[in-house]
């Protein structure tokens, strides 16, 4: 693939991506955030990341298979902990969980 070809590629998704975003900003003056479109949006996308977490845990690829069940399944479970004693600091969680993920995992294997 030459550079040109690369460049048209990197041009039209930023393109698509600026498409969409600039649609959003127009539409979302018309969004009722207390309405049942909102909140279906909503429904809809903790039921995604709520599916995607659980394949991970119990479905693992890659290098995440070669961790046991019960050490993904104390990362989430100290993930949530800090979460709620950080009142509900996404930040927290994230860091705690991948922190305990790993140090449970290079302690184990």
């Amino acid at each position: 693939m030459n550079n040109e070809t690369l460049w048209l590629i990197v041009l039209g998704s930023s393109a698509a991506t600026f498409f969409w975003r600039l649609l959003g900003v127009t539409v979302v003056e018309k969004i009722d955030p207390e309405g049942a479109v909102f909140e279906w949006v909503s429904c809809v996308s903790y039921a995604m990341v709520a599916g995607l977490v659980f394949r991970m845990i119990m479905m693992p690829e890659s290098d995440l298979a070669s961790v046991s069940l019960a050490i993904r399944c104390a990362a989430v479970t100290i993930a949530f902990t800090a979460y709620f004693a950080f009142r509900r600091m996404l930040l927290a969680g994230v860091l705690a969980g991948g922190a305990s993920l790993s140090i449970m995992a290079s302690w184990a294997g």
